[in-house]
């Protein structure tokens, strides 16, 4: 065996075990979603195949679209929000700021948090009846926000919750690489006679675009997946004002049993995810090679 074979042999020898947990909890499960979304099914015995009727079901299916605009107006609120909310925090906690280190964990604490125990909090906070926010109404004579069956409302209290569980993340990445930008630049910029904020637009801003491009692509992938407090904080209602795209894959799948069609929504789901992160990577490449 030359030395070219042994070397690629130990590769795959230490690669194998990866590939064998994402074939067994990856690719298996995908491919049997698949499957599964050819099939119209019931949750006993086994599925008919039907083709692609599931997905042509989708296309006339007015809870589909409605669930679609939801997860994308969710997606297009909460990346960005998290992201500037993590990027202004980061920007204070590097600075020469008092207690730094308590702030820092106190904001990184909420990551240690599951998401159904966030969504519960909300839940403690929005409820209409005895919730903080409607008794804090209710003692400074404020006008109550039905936050339970008022559509925006219960969108706009996912929104919040979700980026009081998501800054903490965004804000320890840009730390991060705040801390790896040399002060020799901000240093020369200053001697040119930059100002703060035109220190922070072109310096800092164009220094961290490798933290911003995970975080952009991280944020997408997260929300597009959100479930757990969505679940738990409205379960989709009211009137599926916030529904999105796995609560309906998970109410056709376990409520109405048709997992057929709830694993169409699945791999609907996953091509457009794939599709938007696989744009964004592509602009970002073509934005690296202009410069």
């Amino acid at each position: 065996m030359t030395a070219r074979a042994r070397e690629a042999l130990a590769g795959y020898s230490f690669a194998a075990p990866t590939l064998l947990l994402l074939g067994v909890f990856v690719l298996l499960p995908l491919g049997g979603a698949m499957a599964i979304s050819l099939q119209e099914t019931n949750g006993f015995g086994e599925g008919t195949f039907v083709g692609l009727d599931n997905y042509r079901r989708l296309v006339q299916d007015p809870v589909f679209w409605r669930a679609t605009v939801n997860t994308a107006l969710y997606t297009v609120l909460v990346t960005p929000a998290a992201m500037a909310i993590g990027l202004g925090l980061a920007l204070l906690l590097n600075s020469a700021l008092p207690a730094r280190g308590l702030l820092r964990s106190v904001l990184i604490l909420p990551m240690a948090i599951s998401g159904v125990a966030t969504a519960l909090m909300g839940v403690l906070i929005f409820d209409e009846n005895s919730g903080f926010l409607t008794e804090a109404a209710r003692v400074l004579g404020l006008p109550q926000i039905d936050w339970q069956t008022h559509g925006p409302a219960a969108f706009a209290s996912v929104v919040i919750m979700t980026l009081w569980w998501r800054v903490g993340f965004n804000m320890l990445i840009y730390l991060a690489g705040l801390q790896g930008i040399s002060h020799e630049l901000h240093e020369a910029a200053r001697l040119d006679g930059a100002n703060s904020w035109q220190r922070l637009l072109h310096v800092t801003v164009p220094q961290l675009k490798p933290q911003s491009f995970f975080l952009v692509i991280l944020n997408i992938i997260y929300s597009f997946q959100v479930f757990d407090i969505v679940f738990v904080m409205t379960g989709g209602g009211p009137e599926r004002a916030t529904t999105v795209l796995v609560t309906y894959a998970y109410d056709t799948g376990f409520v109405t049993r048709d997992q057929g069609y709830a694993a169409a929504i699945g791999v609907v789901l996953l091509a457009v995810t794939l599709v938007v992160t696989g744009l964004r990577w592509r602009a970002e490449r073509r934005r690296e090679e202009t410069e």
